[in-house]
């Protein structure tokens, strides 16, 4: 039902209309919030039927239509409320005391405790899941992706390093403290209660400099030193970076401790909330200064030896590090989640509004836009579910890079096409843009992803499983398509590239990563549109996903010669501009 509205003095201005007023009535302006992100999302549903069989399929849906309703109804409303109403700190008691307190507001509290009662890791559905013999990593993807669009802070909240702390634990605690943390996260008490704390202010992703230091104490160890960034500073389980005493000081030095926030006995652990960042976006996540004051801990990467290397095996940082892949892909979702919700709100705004005579997504401008925003969105999609698939070595740092541009120049676009609205608060698309910024900070921006990639190639390399990888996805697409042979054209190009880099100059080679890394990504994710393409047709007997794979190629694989595509006379785009739409957003609701 349509919200009626008191008349106001300039409501009967002689130049006004109903048909003027139309352009402003509230009610005509339904966002994201609202739909259930499962059903309005064909794009979606496409990859749940590739990636998952019938029996799956069946089991899955329903589970996955709850979740759906949930982040697109309650957990979306409640973002908004937390972005303004963020997490605060008590530092002091009444009487003066340090208790480090974060109070965190019921909008968050609501939805962590709704979203962690429907996910795939409650132990009822894992249960159930292993009964039935179903693979949940797709759809626990699946579930970070709905996440995502309403609120990566929750989403980093709720992600930061649970299983990495278990695991480790698990390796290294001593059995009193291994017992008592398996149980709080058995039960689920811990869940979405870790912190990771690495960075100092001697630098972000220089860890070898960090001065945090650790001193042997009986079994345990004592930890002091000042982090400068701590996300989700209100969990109970703390895994630290630290340099033993008498330990190189270099990356050799670090050894991987945990810190809980009552010691063994029950008193409060030497933890010192500083004071929390005052961060542009990702609100709900609270992110602190922490000072480490003799804070009891437990070393997690082997024990102390005479050497003088901090552990046995030396290997306290690179133990973190092989776990960084699976961080860095869910910020890759979380980059796709920022986009995914920009889009969805681009086009719901676009068909609401209107200027010049008719509604903005009937112009041709916005056509354009709005058809490559979506194409963007589905070639960032395709990489980060295949990073969840296959999980390939320098894959992943590929996918991030991609993902995180991607959330933020998608944010940037839903902003454009809002015109000014999109540049106020009180509209849903400036919190996104605010968000999706930090997503080529966390866990490495471009420049370590690069270096990263470099590793993968020369140390392991890397880049063999990555080009067959793109030329078996070449190969299961539409045969005696043009775009199919032009993506593997670009393959072999690739393959080109990379050799000719691995004898440049050191120095000019690390120069060089970056366009090097855009290339492997170009053609990465026109690969997986080509097989996605391939499926499609074979599967479903439509070429949606061919259409996207052309546009999508056309735009980053094609040379358009110096005159930049304006003479090309093809308008796809145009043309078939519903046949996008229509695979991107279900929207019933009347406007």
């Amino acid at each position: 039902m349509a919200t009626t509205y008191d008349s106001e003095p300039v409501d009967r201005l002689p130049f006004a209309s109903a048909q003027k007023a139309a352009r402003y009535a509230t009610e005509r302006y339904v966002g994201a919030t609202g739909l259930n992100w499962w059903r309005c999302d064909p794009t979606l549903q496409f990859l749940v039927h590739r990636h998952l069989t019938e029996d799956e399929r069946a089991w899955a849906e329903p589970h996955l239509d709850r979740m759906g309703a949930l982040m697109g109804g309650p957990v979306s409303e409640r973002a908004e409320l937390t972005d303004k109403n963020p997490p605060r700190l008590e530092r002091y008691d009444r009487w003066g005391h340090d208790i480090s307190q974060i109070v965190l507001p019921p909008s968050f509290l609501d939805s962590r405790r709704d979203i962690l009662a429907n996910s795939f890791t409650t132990p009822e559905i894992r249960r159930e899941a292993t009964d039935r013999g179903i693979r949940l990593t797709m759809l626990t993807a699946a579930h970070s992706y709905l996440l995502d669009q309403a609120e990566i802070g929750m989403a980093c909240a709720l992600g930061t390093g649970g299983d990495m702390v278990v695991n480790l634990v698990r390796q290294f605690a001593p059995a009193d403290i291994r017992d008592r943390v398996m149980e709080k996260f058995a039960t689920g008490e811990w869940e979405g209660q870790t912190i990771q704390s690495l960075t100092e202010r001697t630098g972000g992703s220089d860890l070898a400099e960090l001065e945090t230091t650790a001193t042997p104490d009986g079994d345990a160890w004592r930890i002091n030193g000042f982090k400068w960034f701590a996300s989700n500073a209100n969990g109970e389980a703390w895994v630290v970076l630290a340099k033993p005493e008498g330990a190189a000081d270099s990356s050799r030095g670090i050894a991987t401790f945990l810190v809980l926030r009552e010691r063994r006995d029950g008193s409060r652990n030497g933890i010192r909330i500083r004071r929390l960042k005052d961060k542009m976006g990702t609100k709900a996540v609270a992110s602190a200064e922490v000072e480490f004051a003799d804070a009891e801990a437990f070393l997690l990467s082997g024990q102390p030896s005479e050497g003088g290397t901090g552990s046995a095996d030396g290997r306290g940082l690179a133990r973190m590090m092989e776990l960084t892949n699976g961080a860095r892909l869910g910020i890759a979702m979380m980059g796709l989640g920022c986009a995914r919700r920009a889009l969805v709100e681009a086009l719901c705004y676009a068909r609401a509004r209107e200027a010049f005579g008719k509604s903005l997504v009937e112009q041709p401008l916005m056509q354009r836009k709005l058809a490559e925003m979506i194409v963007e969105v589905e070639a960032a999609q395709a990489l980060v579910f295949d990073g969840y698939d296959k999980r390939l070595r320098i894959g992943v740092p590929l996918i991030k890079l991609r993902a995180s541009r991607v959330g933020i120049h998608l944010a940037s676009d839903a902003i454009e096409v809002h015109g000014g609205n999109g540049y106020v608060e009180n509209w849903p698309v400036a919190r996104l843009l605010r968000d999706a910024q930090v997503n080529p900070l966390w866990e490495g921006p471009d420049n370590i992803l690069c270096l990263d990639i470099r590793r993968g190639i020369e140390r392991q390399q890397a880049d063999v499983a990555f080009l067959d990888r793109l030329r078996a996805a070449v190969a299961h697409g539409p045969g005696g398509d043009p775009t199919t042979e032009l993506v593997a054209a670009r393959i072999d190009d690739v393959a080109t590239a990379i050799e000719r880099w691995k004898g440049l100059d050191r120095t000019v080679g690390e120069a060089r990563l970056f366009p090097l890394a855009e290339l492997m990504a170009d053609v990465y994710a026109g690969a997986l549109l080509v097989e996605q393409a391939g499926y499609e047709e074979r599967e479903l007997g439509t070429d949606r996903k061919a259409l996207v794979a052309r546009l999508y190629a056309k735009r980053h694989l094609t040379d358009r010669g110096p005159l930049r595509g304006v003479d090309d006379a093809d308008s796809e785009d145009l043309d078939r501009f519903k046949d996008l739409w229509d695979g991107a957003l279900v929207d019933e609701r009347t406007s």
